[in-house]
C-alpha cells in the first residue's frame, strides 16, 4: 500500500519545516511526499531546496487558493491512499504510516483521530469519533482532512471544488460519504497533532455561511430545520443521542424521560 502525503503551505515556513520533519521521519517508507506553496515571500521556498532531496515533488508557484494547491497535489498522486498534512500540521509520531498500514482494510476512506494541543495553556485532547456517519454528523461537524487518508480513486472526476474557498474538504466528504454511501473505517490511533487557535472566529463564521449555502441547495427547507433544531445540541451530547436511539432499552427510557420533562413543563 502506498500513501501520497500532500502539503499545501502558504508564507508559513517555520510551519512547513515542523510538517517536512515529521514527515521524512516516518518509519513505514511507502509513501510519495509532495509539497504545494502558493509562491511564498517568507522564505519557504528556500525550506523546500533545504529538503529537496526528501520530497517526491514540489512547486512553489502563486495559485488561486488551498484547494487549487490541494487539487494541483492531487493531480500529481500515484499513491492509493491520499493524505492532507498542511503545514503547521505534524503526523503524532514516527510511527504513524506503520500502524495506519498495519489494518486490513479496503475502505475509501481510513480516519484516525486528531490531537489538539493549546501550546498556552499546555493542555490537549483527541478529537471524538462519531458512533456513525450521516448527514446529522456533516450537519454539526465534519472530518479532519489531516487524520483521513483517502483512496486516490475518490477524487477521479472529483477534485476539491474551487468555488468554495473554505469548506470543499467538508463538501467532498458529504458527498461521498452522505450522498454516494463510500465506505469508512475508523481507527482509534492518533494521527495528527494540530495547534489550536488555528481559526479566528470571524473565520468560523465564514466557514459555517459556505457550509449554510451549500446544505440549503441540498436540503430541502423542512429538512433543513429539522437538522438545525437537532443540532443545537453539542456534539457530544448528539453522538450520545445517537448511540442511545440505537439501544431499544435505552430508548424507550429517554422517550419515558421526555414525556415526564414535557408534563413537567406543560
Amino acid at each position: 500500500m502506498k500513501y501520497s502525503i500532500i502539503t499545501v503551505n502558504y508564507n508559513n515556513k517555520d510551519g512547513l519545516r515542523q510538517t517536512i520533519e515529521s514527515v521524512i521521519h516516518q518509519t513505514f517508507r511507502d509513501f510519495e511526499f509532495i509539497v504545494i506553496d502558493g509562491g511564498s515571500t517568507d522564505g519557504s521556498a528556500d525550506v523546500l531546496r533545504e529538503y529537496d532531496q526528501q520530497i517526491s515533488y514540489w512547486v512553489s508557484e502563486k495559485d488561486s487558493g488551498i484547494y487549487n494547491g490541494m487539487n494541483k497535489g492531487i493531480a500529481r498522486a500515484k499513491g492509493d491512499y491520499l493524505n492532507f498534512m498542511n503545514s503547521g500540521d505534524c503526523f503524532y509520531d514516527e510511527h504513524v504510516l506503520e500502524k495506519v498500514s498495519s489494518y486490513d482494510t479496503d475502505a475509501d476512506f481510513i480516519v484516525g483521530k486528531d490531537y489538539h494541543f493549546d501550546a498556552e495553556r499546555q493542555l490537549g485532547h483527541t478529537s471524538i469519533q462519531p458512533p456513525r456517519l450521516t448527514m446529522m454528523h456533516f450537519f454539526v461537524a465534519t472530518l479532519d482532512h489531516q487524520s483521513s487518508f483517502i483512496k486516490r480513486s475518490l477524487f477521479d472526476g472529483s477534485p476539491y471544488r474551487e468555488d468554495y474557498r473554505l469548506v470543499s474538504d467538508w463538501i467532498f466528504f458529504t458527498e461521498k460519504i452522505v450522498k454516494e454511501e463510500k465506505q469508512v473505517r475508523f481507527i482509534p490511533d492518533i494521527v495528527c497533532r494540530r495547534e489550536e487557535g488555528g481559526l479566528s472566529e470571524q473565520q468560523r463564521e465564514r466557514n459555517r455561511k459556505e457550509i449554510n449555502k451549500y446544505l440549503h441547495q441540498l436540503l430541502p427547507a423542512g429538512i433543513y430545520e429539522d437538522y438545525a433544531t437537532l443540532s443545537k445540541l453539542d456534539k457530544t451530547s448528539l453522538y450520545r443521542l445517537f448511540d442511545i436511539c440505537n439501544n431499544e432499552r435505552k430508548r424507550k427510557a429517554i422517550i419515558w424521560c421526555i414525556k415526564i420533562i414535557n408534563r413537567i413543563f406543560s
